[in-house]
């Protein structure tokens, strides 16, 4: 196949709309920068970005700050998937902006109110992104059959696993949700959300803030379009 969407791709130092014209991107977080623009403060930098790192606009800080928590670093291997809203205006006029779709760490859909114009704010989704399937290497005919062939070729998620993850989606909620969350486990499944507990409650705070009714910081229509 000749990929002509690497042809048409805009010369800027991060990724930009125009980057998925062609479709949809999942990328995995290698690392956050903080930078020195005021409306473009942090830099996600991702696998095989070229350079040029995912710089959200202030309403998809508030989503990855609602879904993932404040601390950046912690967002380093985990997966998202970037898409491009030809809504997103600047100045009045349509000309496209990069949002959010499915985000690991969450087990089920998590909506949340964002800015879409001054005074108006609509809801926004975003929905579970499977976790990554491992490819089984090729097996050769003349290769012995390994132990593990009579397994799936890709490692289930444990119980644990999926706990914490039920648990960072009720978190995301808020604080209320969390607690009625954790009332509802056995006492053996609660005392296993202890080690991820400082997560939990820096998830459910940033929720907390979120839901307020003043809904403090929302980007001017100018700063939505980045």
């Amino acid at each position: 196949m000749i990929d002509i969407s690497q042809t048409v791709a805009p010369k800027s130092d991060q990724l930009n709309a125009d980057d998925l014209i062609g479709g949809p991107r999942t990328i995995t977080v290698t690392r956050v920068s903080k930078m020195k623009e005021p409306d473009q403060p942090i830099a996600i930098y991702f696998e095989g970005d070229g350079g040029k790192p995912y710089k959200p606009g202030k309403s998809m800080r508030r989503v990855l700050l609602r879904i993932w928590g404040q601390d950046g670093t912690a967002y380093v291997g985990r997966r998202m998937t970037l898409y491009r809203d030809d809504a997103v205006q600047f100045g009045g006029a349509a000309v496209g902006g990069i949002r959010i779709s499915h985000m690991s760490g969450i087990s089920s859909a998590v909506t949340m109110p964002l800015t879409v114009a001054r005074a108006s704010r609509k809801p926004f989704t975003v929905r579970p992104l499977p976790e990554e399937r491992s490819r089984a290497p090729e097996k050769r005919q003349d290769d012995p059959a390994p132990a593990s062939e009579q397994q799936d070729a890709s490692r289930q998620p444990s119980s644990r696993d999926r706990l914490y993850a039920a648990a960072r989606a009720e978190a995301a909620k808020g604080s209320d949700a969390l607690r009625t969350f954790r009332v509802d486990l056995d006492p053996r499944a609660d005392r296993a959300l202890d080690a991820i507990a400082d997560d939990l409650e820096r998830i459910a705070a940033a929720a907390d803030v979120a839901d307020d009714d003043g809904f403090p910081g929302f980007a001017p229509p100018a700063e939505e379009a980045a």
